[in-house]
């Protein structure tokens, strides 16, 4: 099953180039689950191989469609707020601890948590629309999901670009990174709780 689906998704990336790239990209980011890291791999992946893209341009495309993609997620939860969340997560089936997680730790660090989303499977699908609906300043959210728009691009780009030849391997390890990145963030998250403990504790 995972096959066919990779194969469509090549197919679609050669057919139709950065448009493809660009229009899955932005959706992911603006709260579809779809697999907007694998395309990325994907296209990055022919521009090596195939030179059907070219790495500059694909970088530039997906990270202006990547970053418009979290806008739109954010004015989604914005104007949506906590009923649109509730059913998103119900249509997809969002455990609702995992979506109370993510709105604990958008409430504790706010733009970095925008920014390290894009590195964690899942979170990089909700951190937009969480964003809007938890009511984030709207400068700090633009700031931060520029940021980690453009470097979750250029970083994921280039591992495709330069591993071309190894892509299973690739994938696998990615995946590893993802949760690398998740254990960072729940750890900083403890760490940021005990301090703030201890600091009442003292006081």
């Amino acid at each position: 099953m995972t096959h066919h689906i990779i194969d469509l998704l090549r197919a679609t990336v050669v057919h139709y180039g950065y448009w493809a790239v660009a229009a899955l990209l932005l959706l992911e980011s603006a709260g579809l689950p779809l697999p907007g890291e694998t395309v990325l791999l994907l296209a990055s992946f022919l521009a090596y191989t195939e030179h059907e893209l070219k790495l500059p341009w694909l970088i530039v495309v997906a990270t202006l469609a990547t970053t418009l993609g979290g806008e739109l997620g954010f004015a989604l939860g914005r104007h949506g707020g906590r009923p649109l969340i509730e059913r998103y997560q119900n249509a997809f089936g969002i455990r609702p601890e995992n979506m109370a997680r993510g709105e604990r730790l958008f409430a504790r660090y706010g733009p970095a948590t925008v920014f390290l989303a894009r590195f964690i499977f899942g979170m990089r699908v909700l951190a937009s629309l969480l964003a809007g609906a938890l009511r984030m300043p709207w400068r700090k959210f633009a700031l931060f999901n520029f940021l980690g728009a453009a470097l979750w691009v250029a970083a994921i780009s280039s591992a495709g670009y330069l591993f071309g030849g190894h892509w299973n391997r690739l994938v696998h390890d990615l995946k590893r990174f993802d949760l690398v990145v998740a254990i960072v963030v729940v750890l900083a998250a403890i760490l940021w709780w005990w301090r703030n403990r201890s600091r009442r504790d003292a006081a």
